[in-house]
């Protein structure tokens, strides 16, 4: 007959279900942190929020669950079921929740640009003729990329007036554009756009990441290949990154 199998120390799985309750709880506190203090607009789009949310509820309610079980007011057995050496695990997963709440993210949108592929989606019939009909000044610089696709006669929208926002995105061909970020969930599919600027010979080109408001004209240069639009600044203003910088 084989040797007797030594009990479970009661004791002991209390605590790995308590490390279990701290660990859950704090990627709880992580995840509805980052719903309710805005970090989730630079990393998430904004119909995906509640996920988010949802998520901490649940990591809290199953953090409660464990915290019973560690107090022991759970029914007798219940540690008895739960095996497994889950110290270092624990330890990283405190150790990281714990980074994320101190050092929240601040992603650099123009390294992120950078390193994707521009987006080449054409754009829909209806986005198109609503930034048509938009009056130009109030155009968005996605709005002015949109049209610009659906009707790439730059003659068009020689001499409109221009009204636009975003971060200054360095170009390896050229002068820096502005530009923003379009995401359909998350940064990991973010694509960049941007619009040309002739900027300023006298000042020094905006250094990279630097939110700008720019008031101009829309004017027509040569190009390789033919004519492009850029935008002609008469204003620029540094303002601070929007509370909501990515576009859908």
């Amino acid at each position: 007959m084989g040797e007797p199998v030594a009990p479970l120390n009661p004791p002991l799985l209390q605590r790995a279900a308590l490390g279990r309750a701290l660990a859950l709880g704090a990627w709880a506190l992580v995840l509805l942190r980052s719903s309710s203090d805005g970090r989730l607009d630079l990393l998430l789009r904004a119909g995906f929020h509640p996920l988010v949310l949802l998520a901490g509820l649940l990591l809290l309610v199953l953090a409660g669950l464990q915290l019973r079980l560690g107090l022991g007011l759970e029914p007798d057995g219940a540690a008895e079921r739960l095996q497994g050496r889950q110290g270092l695990t624990l330890g990283a997963t405190l150790l990281l929740a714990g980074l994320l709440l101190l050092l929240p993210p601040q992603p650099s949108f123009a390294t992120l640009a950078g390193q994707r592929p521009a987006d080449r989606t054409a754009a829909s019939t209806e986005a198109s003729e609503l930034s048509f009909t938009l009056p130009p000044a109030q155009r968005s610089l996605t709005d002015w990329v949109r049209l610009l696709r659906s009707q790439p006669d730059p003659r068009l929208f020689e001499g409109q007036p221009v009204r636009i926002s975003g971060f200054v995105l360095p170009r390896p061909d050229g002068p820096p554009q502005l530009a923003r970020l379009l995401v359909r969930c998350c940064l990991a599919d973010a694509a960049p756009v941007g619009l040309p600027v002739r900027w300023p010979q006298q000042n020094p080109l905006p250094e990279a990441d630097q939110w700008l408001s720019i008031e101009g004209v829309m004017a027509v240069e040569a190009a390789s290949g033919g004519e492009t639009l850029v935008v002609v600044p008469e204003r620029i203003e540094a303002i601070p990154r929007p509370a909501r910088p990515l576009e859908p």
